[in-house]
């Protein structure tokens, strides 16, 4: 590559305004119009591009409407009586609040789409359910919470597969139905390893719920579990399309805190949407500017280039699948996953399409992969959020987290050989990949 092109210069400029602190949105922009100006290409496609990408992609709309979402469960009591029922499930064994964090993480998958949202809404509330009475540190609390909140991103609904969806044109449907085996398996092995380590240390029993109480734990908690029954079932029936499904579980989580549970004040419902609204143009804005830096990348003929290239090298598609776990892994130590999805993987697309592998079965593998960069350091961003929750020092929560990690990357190996044991279900439902 020619140090001077435009394209260079422009990748150094966004390279060097993200590195002293612009959001990365603003960098790709920066930089894209940068390479327009010294390509001597009409300015005007900056906003060409923007307007275009942005008001033509319904799918987009998805994203803010599982936010909200996500913000209304939990600033009701949504949470507190979902814990509640996940406690009769499996708090009675050895480390019980533990194996309780991981199937809230399974229930709350259903819901919000967000790792970060479940880290902050109901991993707080975990966080101060084990720390109490000293029965768990708060670096394994804290590491605990992280690990298990990438799970929801992997089981439906699930944002980060909406923006593969947007970059791939695959079936969101189909990526949504992809997840729900992988999710699971991830949630099963975390609980093999909390098992574990709960016979090694002797970690505390929760004191049975009395069986007289179980009706009525479940029946508070009945209709927040119907939420994500409502949800995935008018998406897989044909009644929603995934972006409605995403504005019907909003209207739905604040109907039932509001009107059911009426848990909701007026100044925390402000609070929620501001939050809202803040969260989704932090994301608007990198879409926008990954949608600009994009048609740079397209009139440079980047993934062509690459694909030449990759093809060059005879690569099958499992060794292709292990080059880009690497990378991905890699990249996921320093780069949030919303640009990963944006910038790095598009120009993996043509290639893993060139090579016969299943966009669905690519797409769940890429979404464990950013998944992964959550909680592996040295950003990490669910760390430093737990971090900033429990006020344990980030290196005790990363030494407890390490147990977890080698299980998801065993998950990961197997979602990324056995693309069959990620696509049955799709095709039972009537995928034909």
């Amino acid at each position: 590559m020619n140090l001077t092109s435009p394209f260079s210069i422009a990748l150094v400029i966004i390279t060097a305004l993200a590195f002293l602190g612009l959001p990365i949105g603003l960098s790709m922009m920066a930089g894209s119009i940068l390479y327009l100006y010294l390509a001597g290409a009409d300015m005007g496609t900056v906003a060409e591009q923007f307007l275009n990408g942005m008001y033509s992609n319904y799918v987009i709309l998805s994203v803010p409407l599982f936010i909200l979402a996500a913000e209304f469960m939990n600033i009701g009591s949504m949470t507190e009586r979902l814990l509640a029922f996940c406690n009769v499930l499996v708090g009675r064994f050895r480390g019980g609040l533990a194996h309780v964090n991981i199937v809230q993480s399974i229930v709350f998958a259903g819901m919000s789409g967000s790792a970060v949202a479940d880290a902050a809404g109901s991993g707080r509330m975990m966080q101060a359910m084990m720390t109490k009475n000293g029965r768990y540190t708060p670096s394994y609390a804290a590491a605990l919470t992280a690990v298990t909140s990438v799970v929801g991103p992997i089981i439906p609904p699930s944002i980060p597969m909406v923006i593969y969806a947007l970059v791939s044109d695959a079936s969101i449907g189909y990526l949504f139905i992809a997840g729900m085996v992988p999710g699971l398996l991830m949630a099963a092995l975390q609980m093999v390893q909390v098992a574990i380590t709960a016979h090694r240390k002797n970690f505390p029993v929760e004191e049975p719920v009395a069986l007289r109480e179980i009706p009525r734990i479940t029946l508070r908690a009945f209709p927040a579990l119907m939420m994500p029954v409502v949800l995935l079932g008018c998406i897989y029936t044909g009644i929603t399309t995934p972006t409605e499904a995403a504005a019907l579980a909003a209207a739905y989580a604040l109907v039932i805190s509001l009107v059911v549970y009426r848990s909701i004040s007026w100044g925390a419902f402000y609070d929620s949407t501001l939050l809202s609204a803040k969260s989704s143009a932090s994301i608007g804005l990198l879409i926008a500017g990954s949608l600009v830096f994009n048609y740079v990348v397209t009139i440079e003929n980047i993934p062509e280039t690459i694909k030449v290239m990759l093809t060059s090298w005879d690569l099958t598609p499992k060794s292709f699948l292990i080059l880009v776990n690497v990378l991905l892994l890699l990249l996921g130590c320093v780069l949030e996953g919303t640009a990963i999805l944006l910038i790095i993987v598009p120009v993996f697309i043509p290639t893993a399409q060139a090579l016969g592998i299943d966009m669905v079965h690519f797409g769940v593998v890429v979404v464990v992969n950013i998944m992964l960069g959550l909680v592996t350091p040295p950003y990490g961003l669910l760390l430093f959020i737990m971090t900033n929750i429990s006020g344990a020092p980030v290196k005790d929560i990363i030494r407890d987290a390490m147990p977890f990690i080698l299980w998801m990357v065993v998950s990961l190996i197997i979602i990324t050989f056995m693309p069959d044991f990620v696509l049955w279900l799709p095709r039972l439902l009537g995928y034909q990949g």
